[in-house]
């Protein structure tokens, strides 16, 4: 298949690195607001943005079939609702390093996927880059971290079965969307604002049966710093990253997209440098082997 050259991987390379910046961000709203009632949240601040910027745009949803709109819709469901509740879940039962680390496990299923059900034939080049950047991704998140989150063997396989549950759905909602493109002439803007919406959907029915003393109860009001906050990071990693993740899917192969928007843990590196927390050479190692799988990518 002929994509688009160049564009769909740098797509993908910037939602990579807006999502760790919105996941440093998250951190720290997550202090004070419930993983999933920030889910929520953030869905709807993107959805605003979305409305926005389709209004300045006066781009238009101008499709002949109802296939590309019902697959999205399932991709937002899929990739969104359900995956991104079982990161969170995961996150909480198995810690953050480990959950990025099964995380890598999403490109080759995206790729295998999106090859058996779509017919998206990947080069030698392209399998050995999407290998390199895995490796490179899983060497920096597998370092150990004085301090960091250790091992509960009591939670250890919960959080196991999220973390898997997270990966499958992401590589299922990538291949659905990549499946919805292919159906259609769906614009990104477009495929990102019926993605979440859908997940939003999904969210607050969850929500409203299964944690309604959670919405009801009254906890620590957040402050101002905490809200601005909480809307910069969906702006950031929920608005400009879904819809650069379809612009991503749409102009370049399935799994080369998963592949390189999975490397969004090497983006918190540069980060962590401007806090002023100290980076060792393993880690920087990693992000040398990673960019170098991207840039085989890239040249596929």
């Amino acid at each position: 298949m002929s994509f688009t050259n160049g564009k769909g991987e740098l797509a993908a390379l910037f939602a990579a690195c807006l999502w760790a910046i919105a996941s440093v961000l998250y951190g720290i709203v997550g202090q004070r607001i419930g993983p999933l009632q920030l889910n929520l949240i953030k869905g709807i601040v993107a959805i605003a943005f979305l409305l926005l910027t389709i209004w300045l745009t006066g781009e238009s949803l101008s499709i002949s079939t109802p296939a590309p709109i019902l697959l999205l819709c399932l991709s937002g469901v899929v990739g969104i609702g359900l995956g991104d509740t079982a990161f969170l879940a995961a996150i909480n039962n198995l810690g953050a390093r480990r959950v990025l680390l099964i995380g890598t496990l999403a490109p080759p299923i995206t790729a295998i996927a999106a090859n058996i059900l779509l017919q998206e034939r990947l080069n030698f080049n392209a399998w050995c880059g999407i290998l390199l950047t895995i490796v490179g991704v899983a060497w920096v998140v597998t370092e150990r971290v004085p301090n960091s989150e250790d091992s509960n063997s009591k939670s250890s396989i919960k959080g196991l079965i999220f973390a898997l549950l997270a990966a499958i759905t992401n590589a299922a909602g990538t291949v659905i969307s990549r499946a919805a493109f292919a159906s259609g002439n769906v614009t990104p803007l477009w495929a990102a604002l019926l993605r979440l919406s859908a997940a939003e959907l999904i969210l607050v029915i969850g929500i409203s049966l299964s944690y309604k003393r959670q919405i009801s109860s009254h906890s620590h009001r957040p402050s101002w710093q905490i809200i601005l906050t909480g809307c910069f990071a969906a702006f950031c990693g929920t608005y400009l990253g879904i819809w650069l993740q379809q612009t991503a899917i749409k102009l370049t192969a399935a799994g080369i997209a998963s592949t390189i928007m999975q490397t969004s843990p090497l983006f918190v590196i540069p980060l962590a440098i401007v806090i002023g927390e100290k980076v060792s050479w393993r880690a920087i190692a990693g992000v040398i082997i990673a960019i170098v799988g991207i840039g085989i990518l890239s040249s596929h």
